[in-house]
């Protein structure tokens, strides 16, 4: 199996850190709101990755976070006058209801930042001891990205043209700062925030300090798989490396992966521009299988372009194989018992028609294995139902026909 690995560039041969086994995180929503459907793709593609590495035998420990305190959730708190944890622990019950609507598995654990505080003053006292961090005079606590010599190793960018150029890139609060660069692991409370007492002010954490901390927690120091979306690289996921690794000493992650960006009718998604859709709007009007189906059929690395007639194609796919199903349902059905046990002998030509079923299934597996192409799994899918429209009748063997439908459905559950 090769994945395309964002450190390296290039497609790497998968080689779990412990044979048989997958220590897998993924950056979760935070959540403030309904999910969008930008916050959709990477669920349902790493979900599909995961639901793939099962297929072929992984045991995948998979985490994927809550981001249960952050400036936009103490705003909506504040707005409607209540605490902070009402506010998160709702959307975390709506995101959830979603999820399962898309069909994405529950993750191994669901952390959420606000119950893992203690690792995050754990690793960040380990930072200041090791001298990658320092405390400024308001008790902010901020890590010494130039202390960290591999910095930039994800983003491929290089510090000094983010001196220079970037100067958009740099967080606010540099006269207090030893670098311009350096970024916040801690920060001190303002008026009505939620805090937790900690050695250096009472306030909250930094969003990076987070992920390295719950990672480390449930998957440990070392982990095979990173994944989120290519917004998060930089500075989310460059941030991740230099403190994990800074604190544990170890390489963080083998593989970072990450999804393209979503555009709705070739444009920005933004809520000025009116075309912000959550998943719960697109239900409205669709299955979200649909939404699924739309979002595998490219694949997760490209660029993708939601639309009224993308959807509307997905739609077509989608009825195209689950009629095929279903016809195939009521053939076996009218075979009696004998279809159910798949018992019996097959005719010549449906022998013949299975050989080509399994070089359908192998060009699925091959697809797959090539950094997940769900775009040309699907297309074998298609093919098989072709196969199956053309090949399975009335008068065809019960075993033929149940042979046809349990490979279609057991590759289609794959997707998911």
């Amino acid at each position: 199996m090769k994945i395309y690995n964002t450190l390296t560039k290039r497609k790497e041969e998968f080689v779990p850190l412990q044979e048989g086994k997958v220590k897998m995180y993924v950056c979760g929503p935070t959540v403030y709101n309904l999910i969008h459907i930008g916050n959709a793709r990477p669920m349902i593609v790493f979900d599909t990755a995961r639901r793939y590495m099962e297929h072929k035998g992984y045991e995948v420990n998979f985490v994927s976070n809550f981001t249960d305190v952050d400036d936009k959730i103490i705003k909506k708190a504040m707005e409607e006058g209540v605490d902070a944890s009402v506010i998160s622990e709702r959307y975390i019950a709506e995101c959830k209801k979603d999820m399962q609507v898309m069909n994405v598995k529950p993750a191994t654990t669901h952390p959420k930042a606000t119950e893992e505080i203690d690792g995050m003053l754990d690793m960040i006292n380990t930072l200041i001891e090791k001298g990658y961090a320092y405390t400024a005079e308001d008790g902010t606590v901020y890590y010494r990205t130039r202390s960290f010599k591999g910095y930039g190793k994800l983003s491929h960018k290089n510090l000094d043209d983010l001196q220079g150029g970037n100067r958009s890139l740099l967080v606010t609060g540099e006269d207090q700062k030893e670098d311009p660069l350096d970024f916040v692991l801690w920060k001190p409370k303002k008026e009505g925030e939620p805090y937790w007492e900690s050695p250096w002010c009472k306030g909250r954490p930094g969003w990076h300090i987070e992920c390295s901390v719950m990672s480390k927690k449930y998957l440990g120091d070392e982990i095979d798989i990173h994944a989120g979306g290519e917004d998060l690289i930089f500075p989310h996921h460059e941030n991740e490396i230099a403190q994990s690794e800074a604190a544990n000493g170890k390489v963080f992650a083998k593989y970072w992966m990450h999804n393209g960006f979503l555009t709705i009718d070739s444009q920005k998604m933004s809520k000025s521009l009116n075309n912000f859709f959550t998943v719960r709007e697109i239900a409205e009007k669709y299955d979200l299988q649909v939404l699924r189906f739309f979002m595998l059929s490219a694949h997760y690395r490209s660029p993708l372009n939601f639309s009224e007639d993308l959807m509307e194609a997905s739609k077509n796919g989608l009825d195209r194989i689950l009629t095929a199903i279903e016809r195939l349902g009521e053939l076996e059905a009218k075979k009696g018992e004998n279809a159910q046990t798949g018992e019996g002998t097959m005719k010549n030509e449906e022998a013949q028609a299975i050989k080509a079923l399994q070089e359908l299934t192998a060009k699925f597996e091959a697809a797959m294995e090539d950094d997940f192409n769900t775009a040309d799994a699907v297309a074998a899918l298609f093919e098989m139902v072709k196969l199956a429209n053309i090949s399975a009748k009335e008068e065809s063997s019960a075993l033929f026909v149940h042979t046809l439908k349990e490979e279609i459905c057991r590759l289609c559950d794959v997707m998911g």
